[in-house]
């Protein structure tokens, strides 16, 4: 698990030039433990900018950030991208072990582990155009998590794939989250998908500005489907109209 602290963070792409650009604007909030936080917003609010931050990517022009581990160390982060970003030159084993820091015996078993929770414990020899996207990205979550990251940071995951595959990673991601103990930040444009994951969302405003700080308190594992699931995205969908029409030259957010 991780500790990830942001105090009045800032990002100004072009500053001092007639183009400057702020999409980060005194951003603060801490995210610490097994807890799963979703960041929602309209294109163009500076979520993948932040998680480019977090991740050491991109640098802030001001404020504060930092990632640790539980004993204050720097942490180990894992990254799902919105695409799974597969070698095909390599098989799905051979793509999860390329990431761990040796091919000895223990990293073996941890890819072993995490193909099996995805579901994929017999593909380990396939190459990736011998999966469908929904499988590819299965191996990418399964990839992430074998690194055994402190933090663990995904960018709009499920965002190219069909509505049914998307359904059904969401509940493999939750059964594998709620036994590894990690430190999530979820990038999402999709409302839905983060009152079903998450235990907090932070919705961003245009110009980069923190608009809301939601406490998300369900039983797990969530379905879409279950009463008081909809019911509070209707009422998270509601608040996001409300930044809308308080903001109305920005595109809707879901």
């Amino acid at each position: 698990m991780a500790v990830l602290t942001v105090k009045d963070l800032c990002k100004t792409f072009g500053a001092g030039t007639a183009r400057s650009n702020r999409v980060l604007d005194h951003i603060s909030f801490d995210v610490r433990g097994q807890t799963f936080v979703s960041i929602v917003g309209p294109s163009g609010c500076g979520k993948s900018t932040l998680l480019n931050i977090i991740s050491g990517v991109e640098d802030h022009t001001s404020g504060h950030i930092s990632v640790t581990g539980d004993s204050g160390s720097p942490a180990r982060l894992g990254y799902v991208f919105q695409d799974p970003r597969l070698l095909p030159w390599r098989s799905v084993r051979k793509n999860m072990l390329y990431v761990q820091d040796s091919a000895d015996e223990a990293a073996g078993t941890r890819v072993d582990r995490y193909l099996d929770m995805v579901g994929l414990s017999k593909h380990g020899d396939f190459f990736p155009g011998q999966l469908s996207g929904g499988m590819q990205q299965r191996v990418g979550i399964a990839r992430a998590f074998a690194v055994e990251p402190d933090l663990l940071i995904m960018d709009e995951p499920f965002s190219h794939l069909d509505a049914i595959t998307a359904r059904g990673l969401r509940a493999q991601l939750q059964e594998i989250w709620s036994h590894s103990k990690k430190t999530v930040v979820f990038v999402t444009h999709d409302v839905v998908e983060a009152v079903e994951l998450s235990d907090r969302i932070i919705v961003l405003q245009p110009g980069g500005k923190i608009f809301e700080d939601i406490e998300i308190d369900l039983p797990r594992p969530r379905r879409q489907s279950d009463p008081a699931v909809a019911t509070l995205q209707a009422e998270v969908l509601a608040r996001l109209e409300n930044m809308k029409a308080l903001t109305p030259t920005v595109a809707s957010a879901v």
